[in-house]
């Protein structure tokens, strides 16, 4: 057996490839749709439209400048962004976490339409709810504005982590491009955001009326109009001010889309005012009750059924429905009411017309979520700011959201097992809401943030105090630094109002670059140098922990999952996920160490009960020669190790 080398190229060096993804489904669906030719090395996939035309019967193909919907130029660009894979990875920053070895959250500072494509492997129709509060295209926010060549180095120029020359530019309305730029921008990371949701998942998206209707196409588009749920209005502001020169706005839209109808939306909980109707005088055994009414508006010749008498207990005569009216309920229901002692004729038998006992065991114990979110109840603009400015001492983020605002989004879709994921991290918000909502019923909600490093300069104005704020606690000066901040001290103090709770209140911090597998990319003018700097194929500069971490999303874990630590024959060896993957990325692999560290490796994997396919990687460099190399993959295959890779 020979070590499989993982190239630049491989599949296993890139994030998932959509577009192999979506022919093996239709393939699978349909196997005469698609065919394949080799050529050249290369497998290449055609759709024959003819036989889809035969499939789909009389349907007819739409004529593309006159189909309903939403285009604008890019989109098909757009597109392809979203389906070309990342080669890029996220690298491990423990000193950034906060209880890196046990925590189940995530805070990646990259560019988010990388980090969600990285992500797809690990998480894909696993997250049970995605917030995002993306740039309100005010003519200010950063736009991003994605390569479709190389998307990595584009986010290191604009970040200033290369010195290329790009500047970060904002979406001025005086471009001639105000909407098309930010579609382009929102349309290939909400398709990357939709195939990471769980089937019963739901996306809740806060925007303004600047892109509200065009969002609601692209939206509609990517989910489906049948999976639309809701326009939310939250009222942010709790007054007008007096110096708007038009008519004041007082609210954001909350989109909300499912992934599918296994979506079910969970209940507000009820008030304590809407409990207090229901009392118990008479000292009822069924508990606590409260009278409803008995007649129903219909007339008696839309109901004729309903339209009957009853008798009054304390007086003997016969009861009618006013004239207008008829009862609620029907005369076989009334008699079985009246024998389980629920018609109800007030204090004393003192009313004209019987009433209903509803017991409160009886009610939905919840409310359903309405359209319209006050400030009394979400919070606001204010709150907000006073929220983060209290929690790190001074303003640094310009919009936050309250912290109830997205706690009653957490109550609708996120129940207590979920894995919630905000791109567009910000303040942080998120993730504080989540913390705050484990403390208070003992979820095990996990957060997945995502955070452009976008560059704070005290030269602007409206960054001085941010970039003062990283400035003096010895920070990069970036937005996701505050991000990360926000979590440091939101855990705290979620901890400190709830001394009692056990929950995780960390994170594990990534970062995103370029792939830790170097690529071949030699010199012209020097083959045999550039031969020699190539017999390493992992990039100078990267740690154990980088590539151990490559290797783990690349091959679909989760970032988060379990790992261990042995020494076997002298060689440090990773266990990651309960003997899923386990990595040696010594650098020396004698022939005298293969039968060791093969067979230590085998007799750990039966030692923990490895469930399903073992992976085992090594560093290519590593192996001694040949001999080395085969007989460790030799060995491991007869102990059940069938994939092993080399970097």
């Amino acid at each position: 057996m020979s070590i499989q080398k993982i190239e630049a190229q491989s599949p296993e060096a890139r994030s998932t490839d959509l577009i192999a993804d979506n022919i093996a489904k239709l393939k699978a669906m349909f196997p005469e749709l698609v065919t394949e030719t080799a050529q050249g090395g290369k497998t290449t996939a055609t759709l024959n439209v003819e036989v889809l035309k035969n499939l789909i019967g009389d349907a007819t193909a739409a004529d593309s400048e006159e189909k309903y919907g939403l285009n604008w130029h890019g989109k098909r660009r757009a597109r392809q962004i979203a389906l070309t894979p990342s080669t890029g990875t996220l690298r491990p920053c423990p000193d950034e976490s906060v209880d890196w070895d046990s925590t189940q959250n995530l805070m990646i500072e990259g560019d988010n339409l990388e980090v969600l494509k990285l992500l797809q492997k690990s998480y894909a129709g696993k997250i049970k709810l995605i917030y995002i509060d993306p740039p309100y295209n005010t003519g200010k926010d950063f736009v991003y504005p994605d390569n479709f060549q190389d998307n990595i180095k584009n986010y290191l120029e604009l970040t200033g982590q290369s010195t290329d020359g790009s500047k970060i530019t904002s979406n001025a309305e005086t471009s001639g491009r105000f909407h098309t730029d930010w579609l382009n921008m929102i349309y290939p990371r909400l398709r990357l955001a939709r195939s990471l949701l769980a089937e019963d998942g739901a996306l809740f998206l806060t925007l303004d009326d600047t892109e509200v209707a065009n969002m609601r196409k692209v939206a509609d588009e990517i989910f489906g109009e049948e999976n639309f749920v809701a326009n939310v209005v939250w009222q942010k502001k709790y007054a007008v001010a007096n110096d708007d020169p038009g008519i004041g706005v007082m609210h954001d839209h909350v989109l909300v889309y499912r992934k599918s109808e296994s979506f079910v939306r969970g209940l507000l909980p009820r008030t304590e005012q809407q409990n207090a109707r229901y009392t118990n005088p008479d000292n009822d055994p069924r508990g606590e009750w409260a009278s409803d009414n008995y007649v129903s508006n219909k007339s008696k010749d839309e109901r004729p059924t309903l339209w009957y008498s009853v008798r009054h207990p304390r007086t003997g005569d016969d009861v009618w429905p006013e004239e207008h009216a008829v009862w609620r309920y029907s005369k076989e229901k009334h008699i079985e009411i009246e024998r389980e002692g629920r018609l109800y004729w007030g204090p004393d038998q003192s009313y004209k017309k019987p009433r209903l006992k509803r017991y409160l065991n009886e009610v939905q114990q919840g409310i359903v979520p309405p359209t319209w979110w006050t400030f009394e109840e979400c919070g606001h603009n204010d709150e907000a700011q006073k929220e983060t400015s209290t929690l790190i001492g001074q303003k640094v983020f310009s919009t936050p959201k309250p912290i109830r605002l997205i706690q009653r989004m957490l109550t609708i879709a996120a129940p207590p097992d979920s894995i919630v994921l905000d791109f567009f991290a910000g303040s942080g918000s998120t993730a504080h809401a989540v913390l705050k909502a484990n403390s208070e019923d003992n979820g095990n909600r996990r957060f997945i943030m995502v955070q452009l490093p976008e560059p704070l300069s005290v030269d602007n104005n409206d960054q001085r105090s941010a970039a003062l704020f990283c400035e003096q606690n010895g920070k990069p000066k970036n937005i996701a630094e505050l991000t990360k901040e926000r979590l440091r001290r939101a855990g705290q103090k979620v901890k400190s109002e709830n001394p009692m709770f056990a929950g995780d209140i960390g994170f594990r911090s990534f970062k995103l670059d370029t792939s830790n597998i170097r690529a071949w990319n030699p010199n012209s003018s020097d083959i045999a140098g550039s031969l020699l700097a190539n017999l390493e194929h992992i990039e100078s500069g990267r740690s154990e922990n980088d590539v151990l971490y490559e290797v783990l999303i690349k091959l679909g874990l989760d970032l988060c999952t379990d790992a261990d630590l042995r020494e076997i024959a002298g060689k440090p060896v990773h266990s990651i996920g309960g003997g899923t993957l386990m990595a040696c990325l010594h650098e020396h692999i004698s022939v005298a160490d293969a039968e060791p560290l093969a067979l230590g490796i085998a007799a750990w994997r039966d030692e923990q009960a490895t469930a399903g396919a073992t992976t085992a990687v090594f560093r290519d460099s590593a192996f001694e020669n040949d001999v080395a190399k085969s007989n460790l993959a030799a060995i491991l295959e007869q102990h059940g190790v069938k994939q092993v890779r080399s970097l």
